[in-house]
């Protein structure tokens, strides 16, 4: 069921009874999305995916109004994989008295990576999957581990503002060839395709030295991206997962490789988990 207004939300969410899980997209849904969808419907009695490209969370410049947007094909892939209610308002409904003047700050934790990049981009991430939560009030809210830094940032969030909800990070989804599944990979050119192989290509090779320690993942990783000239570099960090601080040179145990980086006219993040250890 297709809803666009707070009170057609609130008049079909107060019939449901039992558990609901919210996942939350800007649209063009690819399999990743739709991976997103299937785990909530295993995890709960109903499901309402929200469909909105958030003007907040785009600095001028960005491609607000080039992101790609097909609501007919996203309600049909929703169809199949059982989403109960779509929410997809417009940005009026989102925000009734303009720009909101109150906040989420994200704190500490947006200014690194992809908020050293993008240093307006957290706290309108935050602002509006605070309000989907309070609109959609879900026991379970679903994100993809492929915006490592947001999930963080979503469950620090919840635990510091008390929200009662769970959050879950569900694994990438990649194509065949490796590349994450991205609605921005419609983007690139057939070049800038094969060139993008390099973002994967580079976590397989750190996956390869993990026992080696740190600094040698990151040193294979950073060789696999310069060997491919389509690829513009943003960052590549070796991380704790949870607070997105670099781990030291000497770190064992799980650690997050994240890397951003152009290719062509297209920015596209990747990441992986890796178990560091170093031989004696």
């Amino acid at each position: 069921m297709l809803v666009r207004t707070r009170a057609d939300l609130r008049e079909v969410l107060d019939r449901q009874r039992g558990t609901r899980a919210v996942v939350m997209t800007m649209g063009a849904l690819h399999e990743g999305h739709l991976d997103l969808v299937r785990e909530a419907r295993r995890r709960a009695d109903h499901v309402v995916v929200t469909i909105f490209v958030n003007p907040l969370q785009f600095a001028p410049g960005e491609d607000l109004d080039a992101y790609p947007r097909d609501l007919e094909a996203d309600l049909a892939k929703l169809a199949e994989v059982g989403a109960d209610v779509v929410f997809a308002p417009d940005p009026e409904t989102m925000y009734p008295n303009g720009d909101p003047r109150v906040r989420v700050e994200p704190g500490p934790l947006a200014a690194v990576l992809e908020g050293a990049t993008r240093p307006t981009h957290f706290a309108g991430v935050l602002t509006v999957v605070l309000k989907l939560l309070h609109l959609t009030r879900p026991h379970v809210a679903l994100f993809g581990q492929k915006d490592a830094q947001q999930l963080a940032l979503v469950r620090a969030m919840v635990r510091d503002l008390d929200v009662d909800v769970e959050v879950v990070g569900v694994p990438i989804r990649r194509e065949p060839d490796g590349l994450a599944m991205s609605s921005r990979n419609a983007y690139l050119s057939g070049t800038d395709r094969a060139a993008a192989l390099a973002l994967s290509g580079a976590l397989d090779a750190a996956r390869g030295a993990a026992g080696a320690g740190a600094e040698q993942v990151l040193a294979a990783a950073r060789e696999r991206l310069v060997a491919e000239p389509g690829v513009r570099l943003d960052y590549l960090e070796l991380v704790d997962p949870e607070t997105m601080e670099a781990v030291p040179a000497d770190a064992s145990g799980p650690a997050l490789l994240v890397v951003a980086a152009w290719v062509g006219t297209t920015r596209l993040i990747d990441n992986t988990i890796l178990d560091l250890w170093k031989d004696e």
